[in-house]
């Protein structure tokens, strides 16, 4: 794979995993949550994307290797 794929596929996982947090940050406001725990969801949220995505590819160069 080439660099601009590598660069490629990172940015396209960042972009997601934002996506995902700001979801979560914005879903936990009607729920009730403080800015605080709101912004904490959101950053579990992220965390959980990137640690998906490094898992996956993880296991699919094991596999492919």
């Amino acid at each position: 794979m080439t660099v601009v794929g590598v660069l490629l596929t990172v940015a396209l996982v960042l972009v997601v995993a934002l996506l995902a947090a700001a979801d979560a940050g914005k879903l936990a406001r009607p729920d009730g949550a403080t800015y605080p725990a709101a912004l904490t969801r959101a950053a579990t949220a992220f965390a959980a994307v990137v640690t998906l995505a490094a898992a996956v590819s993880s296991a699919l160069a094991a596999v492919l290797t």
